[in-house]
């Protein structure tokens, strides 16, 4: 019984941290847009147009 004192003083120190962990989270915008880069690996990726090895070798053809 006397392990329950320490329990729940600890229990609430990590629910503290928990919970300002999360609104941390929230004002640093960590939630803002969920699903682009879920979208993103379904896209393919735009050719650079400062790749100059690209353009060389299109040009010697």
């Amino acid at each position: 019984m006397d392990i329950i004192y320490l329990l729940i003083p600890i229990a609430l120190i990590f629910t503290a941290i928990a919970v300002k962990l999360f609104f941390w989270a929230v004002d640093s915008k960590q939630f803002d847009d969920l699903d682009s880069a879920g979208q993103q690996i379904l896209f393919d990726d735009q050719p650079k147009k400062s790749d100059s090895s690209k353009t060389e070798n299109d040009n010697h053809d």
